[in-house]
């Protein structure tokens, strides 16, 4: 699990309406979660997770084989 100090902001209400967190912890959950991809790095990674779902294990290449 990820410890993110963070910042909430309130409105007159008292309810959250935004969370602040430092930038770094910002990068590292967008390279995490591959929001930090191009377009085509995004299609690659989601053809990649079809083959893994569906146990095509022969459009990867084995760590023998680097």
């Amino acid at each position: 699990m990820i410890a993110i100090h963070k910042k909430i902001v309130v409105d007159e209400s008292g309810k959250p309406q935004e969370v602040i967190i430092p930038w770094k912890k910002f990068c590292e959950l967008c390279e995490a979660l591959g929001l930090d991809l191009d377009k085509p790095a995004q299609v690659d990674l989601q053809s990649a997770r079809r083959d893994w779902n569906r146990r095509n294990l022969a459009a990867f290449t084995s760590l023998s084989a680097l």
